[in-house]
């Protein structure tokens, strides 16, 4: 194996280089997802670019990569197997006319008053799991009445609909008791942290579209197209082929993005019970959501398992830790780089030669053994026929060292190998 390991100097936290760097940031801003990556890093990626190109990023997301892409006005593809994902990429990726943004503006006036006054009809509540956890009774209230009058007032799949339904996500984050002082949503343990009138609800709601008009107002400059797809499948979502690759995978670390988006999820109809919730977190990469979990103990390699000395050397060292999830965990992490494997060998097929890639991706710990993401990366690709493979540290993660983010680079080599000649 050849790659070079490229560790900078007083590596730091880097706040910028995190979801954080988004909040303010034009429609990069419109939604809050903890495992997002900046802004900052995909712009300075692209920067690098001379000539406009066909980006594409493999997993969609916030659709960070596609709207940087296309405000600096290349052609773009990306791709999510996540439903809500990939209309809310959409929703960002879209042009909007003045008149949708001015329509827009007074449907939100005309909605403000109805749910202020408290004589608006109401929504169904989500049927969201123990729901009383999540909102109090009088902002539950509240959501259902806005829910209900944002389906009044705009047409089904309209510009305005998801311009409002965006403000909606907002606000009923901002109105739950869910906490962010940490990597994963949590709750703040309080029975009610929204004692608001309708009036400061309502208010919120306005400020909440006003943010996101403000970056409708701004459009791309070139279309990118968000697509639904398996990134283990690659060539059955995406058409032709791209000369640059800027994405952040899930990370082996159990973060499940489903337990993230599921208030979203739930209020705008994407999901309405656990049970899809977990089918759809397993068929993720790096899922274990619900049922997820429980179907790992009966998880199998398959025959076009990637196997390497620092892959074996991590799950033997996970499944002999002596925990009582060591098995399920070790599992996991088999799953998730078999996963992968097929989304590089997916991804191979759909690069022109000598196209560019960058993983932004982190380590993981498991009982105090440290799973070297990142060095795998690099061996995948270095087996798959990628060249000039690079692991390059960019930040620390969190307060433990060990754990840090990583550029993993490459350029696709002339010569492309298949899985089953390569394993």
């Amino acid at each position: 194996m050849i790659f070079v390991a490229v560790v900078e100097k007083n590596l730091r936290q880097r706040a910028d280089y995190t979801h954080k760097f988004n909040s303010k940031t034009g429609r990069h801003g419109w939604l809050r997802l903890t495992p997002a990556y900046s802004v900052k890093i995909v712009d300075g990626l692209l920067s690098g670019l001379k000539r406009p190109a066909r980006i594409l990023d493999p997993f969609c997301g916030t659709a960070t990569t596609a709207l940087c892409a296309s405000y600096r006005g290349h052609d773009s593809a990306t791709i999510d197997i996540n439903p809500f994902l990939v209309w809310f990429g959409r929703a960002k990726m879209a042009k909007y006319s003045d008149a949708e943004i001015t329509s827009t503006r007074d449907a939100s006036c005309r909605i403000a008053r109805s749910v202020k006054r408290g004589n608006a009809g109401q929504a169904e509540a989500p049927p969201i799991h123990n729901v009383e956890r999540w909102w109090s009774q009088e902002a539950l209230g509240f959501l259902r009445s806005l829910k209900f009058c944002i389906k009044a007032e705009s047409g089904p799949d309209s510009a305005e609909r998801n311009l409002l339904l965006v403000g909606f996500c907002r606000t009923l984050i901002g109105l739950s008791n869910a906490a962010f002082n940490h990597q994963s949503m949590s709750f703040n343990g309080c029975a009610q942290t929204h004692a608001r009138t309708r009036a400061g609800m309502a208010k919120m709601f306005s400020d909440d579209l006003r943010f996101v008009l403000d970056g409708a107002g701004k459009n791309p400059a070139r279309n990118g197209r968000i697509a639904y797809g398996d990134a283990r499948r690659l060539q059955d979502s995406v058409d032709g082929r791209f000369d640059f690759v800027v994405t952040s995978p899930p990370y082996a670390n159990r973060m499940s993005y489903i337990r993230e988006l599921r208030p979203y999820m739930y209020w705008l109809d994407f999901l309405d019970n656990g049970r899809d919730a977990g089918d759809l977190d397993w068929s993720s990469i790096g899922g274990t959501w619900g049922v997820a979990t429980s179907r790992l103990s009966g998880w199998k390699h398959s025959e076009r398992s990637f196997r390497h000395s620092l892959l074996d050397s991590a799950l033997g060292g996970i499944a002999h830790s002596g925990n009582k999830s060591c098995a399920i965990l070790a599992n996991y992490v088999a799953k998730y780089f078999d996963d992968m494997w097929a989304h590089f060998n997916s991804l191979s097929k759909v690069l022109n030669r000598d196209a560019e890639i960058h993983y932004i991706v982190g380590n993981s710990a498991f009982f105090g053994v440290l799973l070297p993401v990142e060095k795998i990366y690099a061996e995948m690709l270095e087996r798959l026929g990628f060249v000039d493979v690079r692991c390059r540290a960019i930040r620390k993660r969190n307060s433990k060292k060990e754990l840090v983010e990583f550029d993993v680079s490459a350029r696709r080599g002339s010569r492309v190998r298949d899985s089953r000649a390569a394993s």
